[in-house]
């Protein structure tokens, strides 16, 4: 985590270097965001389809393939809950980091438009 007392001295050359990088570890986090949300919404496809093509079939004939599907479906959506709060958070970290580099960098708030 950074202190305010680390950006005390600090060139601004290295503290534009540092907002590049939460910048990229933030773009990271949104891609994961992005592959959780996708991920999530696999399953809830597949119920779809399967409640849609449902007078095709009957399940009762059909739970050797039903169960496996529907505890791999419960998978994918507990993998795909995980995957957004473990980016959400990461996001908010970063947008910590990079308010206290903007708090110290006259030049980047400047930079930024922000008062």
């Amino acid at each position: 985590m950074i202190e305010p007392r680390d950006l005390e001295h600090k060139p601004e050359k290295h503290i534009i270097n540092e907002m590049q990088l939460i910048f990229s570890e933030k773009r990271t986090a949104l891609s994961l965001l992005r592959t959780g949300i996708t991920v999530l919404l696999l399953p809830l496809s597949v119920l779809t389809v399967l409640v849609a093509t449902s007078r095709y079939y009957d399940i009762a004939k059909a739970w050797v393939v039903a169960i496996p599907l529907a505890i791999l479906c419960l998978g994918l959506f507990v993998l795909g809950i995980y995957l957004i709060i473990r980016s959400a958070k990461q996001i908010r970290k970063s947008d910590h980091a990079a308010h206290l580099l903007l708090k110290q960098s006259k030049y980047l708030s400047e930079l930024l438009d922000l008062d």
